[in-house]
């Protein structure tokens, strides 16, 4: 059963039982009003017949002359304390059989409705006090309900086939514009049966019409899931290609070398040296997917201490000024005494990482320049080079994983792997900080990062 099918039922079912309710609800209360009726009817006539009726010596009660004019479906009966008819009036009043029989001896006025010779009555039974109040006899007075059935009958009737078309028409309407306000359901389900056949991520659900609502917002929002799993699954495609890359060549290097060494039958300085290094690019690029999966899962601890900013700034200077083995300049420009809650660790690592990707990529002769200081309560980190810059196409996606502004897969030795940025980016965030990054083609690189100082 569709979803329009079943909304339909639903929907269709509660509206049968609220309709059922109101016409339980109009059934009483029109029932109420005609028994009402009969019931102040019932009254008067007894009130007519207790003025028309006397006691006997034998304190039996009569009835006098009864006016012409009384209601010829009227009956009436007086019915003595030792159950015996005493009087009656009308078609049933001279029968043996009382009009309520439950009711012959009662003490209050009581209404009631009777079956009689296959018909319904009403009947009002009213004891008589006469001589100081002393009951001396019943009367019950009955009015037929034939024409209170015929009209019960009728209400029936109509209600049932109002609720009976009601349903109907109100379900068959509700199916309609189910069926078209769901249309785009299905729609996506097609499109999505479609990307799935084909491996296509670059279809969209067009909106047809749909500009505003619900079925609107799951649209675009199932099209920006598209989107995403789009730029993932082709990020996860570069990142297997370069991968691969990065894995044959030191492979290949690794390779033919031992056989190189395998055919002179002895071992050569030189080959063992660049199968150490190509080694060591495993090693790296291990490294950095292991550390990448375990800050994605949440595995890759930080322990947070007091970090005095100033003296870690100043001591990666000093190792990137060795490093940089007079290629670049290395410059340490401003620096206030900061501290700051973190991982003195991985702050380090951030700023070598970017330190490093600096003098690796600033032409020989250019300069660095790294710097710390306070910008209101938080602490900003500057590391800027003189070197060709980040082409700005490449600019907004340098943190995403895997990435890297190179296009030839012909690197050197000392190129990364496109995961460094997004390490640093992942690190930065968890300690409550943001990276900010501004290049110009040829004029150089600045990476600043914003920190949380320790409040006093």
């Amino acid at each position: 059963m569709s979803l329009t099918q079943r909304l339909t039922l639903l929907y269709s079912i509660l509206l049968g039982g609220i309709l059922l309710m109101f016409g339980a609800g109009v059934f009483l209360l029109v029932n109420t009003v005609l028994l009402s009726q009969v019931d102040d009817r019932l009254a008067m006539t007894a009130e007519e017949f207790i003025r028309l009726s006397g006691a006997t010596s034998l304190k039996e009660v009569r009835f006098g002359e009864i006016p012409a004019s009384m209601d010829n479906d009227i009956s009436v009966q007086v019915w003595g304390l030792n159950e015996e008819l005493q009087d009656g009036y009308g078609p049933l009043g001279r029968g043996d059989m009382a009009l309520d029989p439950v009711n012959t001896k009662t003490d209050q006025p009581r209404f009631r409705e009777v079956s009689h010779n296959d018909g319904l009555l009403r009947v009002l039974s009213v004891p008589l006090m006469y001589g100081g109040g002393q009951r001396v006899a019943v009367m019950q007075v009955a009015l037929p309900l034939d024409s209170i059935e015929s009209a019960r009958t009728y209400l029936l009737y109509v209600m049932f086939v109002v609720w009976l078309y009601g349903v109907f028409i109100v379900g068959f309407a509700l199916y309609l514009t189910l069926g078209q306000a769901l249309r785009p359901l299905k729609s996506i389900v097609e499109t999505a049966e479609q990307i799935n056949r084909a491996d296509d991520l670059s279809r969209r659900i067009p909106l047809q019409g749909f500009e505003e609502g619900e079925i609107s917002s799951l649209i675009q929002t199932f099209n920006k899931t598209l989107e995403r799993l789009e730029v993932l699954f082709t990020s996860q495609q570069r990142f297997l290609a370069d991968v691969s890359h990065e894995l044959r060549t030191p492979l290949t290097v690794i390779k033919g070398n031992v056989d190189l060494m395998r055919r002179m039958k002895q071992l050569d300085a030189e080959s063992l040296s660049s199968i150490d290094q190509e080694a060591g690019r495993l090693t790296r690029l291990v490294g950095g997917l292991l550390m990448l999966a375990q800050a994605e899962s949440g595995n890759l601890p930080l322990n947070f201490h007091k970090v005095e900013l100033d003296l870690l700034v100043t001591e990666v200077f000093q190792e990137m000024h060795i490093i940089s083995g007079g290629k670049v300049r290395v410059h340490l420009n401003e620096i206030d005494q900061l501290q700051v809650n973190g991982d003195r660790d991985r702050l380090k690592q951030v700023l070598i990482n970017l330190t490093a990707n600096a003098i690796q990529y600033t032409p020989q002769g250019g300069d660095v320049f790294l710097s710390v200081a306070k910008v209101g309560d938080q602490a900003r980190i500057i590391c800027r080079d003189t070197g060709p810059g980040i082409p700005s196409e490449d600019l907004p996606h340098i943190f995403e994983r895997f990435y890297r502004a190179e296009k030839s897969r012909t690197r050197g030795k000392s190129t990364g792997f496109g995961l460094g940025l997004s390490i640093t980016k992942w690190i930065v965030e968890h300690h409550n900080g943001h990276i900010e990054v501004d290049s110009k083609e040829g004029q150089g690189t600045t990476f600043a990062i914003w920190l949380p100082l320790i409040k006093p």
